[in-house]
């Protein structure tokens, strides 16, 4: 099961901060994601970055490790 944290944007859309998902590959951890929070998370996630264990990741086929952590980033401007 992968840990996934959400931030801003992702947060508010999912209604939380963190969860537990089973999932073994992104395409599948993104589908569930979809499948849990519904079509607000979705559109967010389309703008997000997703981060592997601290690594960008994408595409469908991309490994998720067991215990693995996925960080949800939407975009965000800083100083």
């Amino acid at each position: 099961m992968a840990r996934v944290r959400y931030f801003a944007a992702a947060a508010e859309a999912a209604g939380l901060d963190e969860e537990t998902i089973d999932a073994v590959s992104f395409g599948e951890l993104s589908a569930e994601i979809v499948r849990l929070h519904g079509p607000g998370l979705e559109a967010v996630l389309r703008r997000c970055s997703l981060l592997v264990d601290g690594v960008r990741t994408d595409g469908a086929d991309a490994a998720i490790a067991d215990a693995a952590t996925v960080d949800v980033l939407p975009p965000f401007a800083g100083g």
